[in-house]
């Protein structure tokens, strides 16, 4: 079912609501539902492995500006495997006041596996953006997440020297929070990143001693040379990495490496890069 929602009148800005709901239907997962409200979509879902569901999500005007809202809410049912990712980044750009916000929400059932590998997001200098990202876990459920933000444009030499931007990550196991994060810059000051452009962010679940010394072995082989802060930690079962860069490529390098390392630990299935990766 596609349901397109009429936006309200009075809104300022865009105004774009998505919600996807996944069910296993003789084992695969197909889109049973979709209900959205203004410029987010979806391509068809598409099966290039078997059963897991590869879905592209689109955001047509490809720019986030002060005023809009982007609520994405994702419900995966027992024994789904979604990966979900984007053809390009999103841009975030100058505001005059008014925030940019979004809303992600991702619901996980016993038995099911999200594969959250969403493009780049690109804080133009004098932007203003809030995220909150929720991830709703069940006990037997999978969960392999990331979040790749470039602070201003460092390669044309434009740092993000004003602009604020508020990153709120929850994670929840059966009802109970397992970790709450808040990233907060204010005023282009990247203290808190100790003034690294780009930061890098993953989240597996569940976590273990082995993939955690796995992972800690694949930060030393790609960092070495570059000029790079990186952190693995795993707490209560969720492994966390967190990685500090002045380099897109060698960020984005290793945050693949680690999810292709983690992800036939995880899911039992050998790393399938996303064709639009490579376009």
């Amino acid at each position: 079912m596609d349901e397109v929602i009429q936006a309200p009148a009075q809104s300022s800005g865009w105004l774009a609501r998505l919600a996807l709901q996944f069910e296993c239907v003789q084992g695969k997962t197909v889109l049973a539902s979709t209900r959205r409200q203004g410029p987010l979509t979806v391509q068809r879902p598409f099966y290039p492995e078997g059963h897991p569901c590869h879905l592209y999500l689109l955001h047509p005007p490809g720019g986030v500006v002060g005023g809009d809202r982007l609520d994405i809410h994702l419900t995966l049912n027992q024994g789904c495997h979604t990966l979900v990712t984007m053809p390009g980044a999103t841009k975030f750009y100058r505001s005059g006041g008014p925030q940019a916000c979004v809303d992600q929400q991702f619901q996980l059932a016993d038995g099911a596996i999200l594969e959250w590998l969403p493009q780049d997001s690109i804080l133009f200098p004098g932007a203003r953006v809030a995220v909150r990202t929720v991830f709703s876990l069940a006990p037997s459920s999978v969960l392999l997440a990331w979040d790749l933000l470039c602070l201003g444009q460092p390669v044309r030499g434009e740092p993000f020297s004003h602009g604020d931007y508020e990153n709120r990550l929850e994670v929840w196991l059966a009802g109970e929070p397992l970790s709450i994060e808040r990233l907060s810059l204010c005023d282009g000051d990247l203290s808190t990143v100790a003034g690294y452009p780009w930061v890098g962010s993953l989240l597996f679940w569940p976590g273990s001693d082995t993939l955690l010394e796995d992972i800690r072995h694949c930060l030393e082989q790609y960092l070495t040379r570059a000029e790079a802060r990186a952190g693995a930690t795993l707490n209560d079962g969720l492994l966390s990495v967190r990685i500090l860069a002045r380099d897109n490529l060698a960020c984005q390098q290793v945050m693949r490496a680690l999810w292709q390392l983690a992800r036939p630990q995880l899911t039992g299935c050998s790393p399938h890069t996303p064709r639009i990766w490579n376009t």
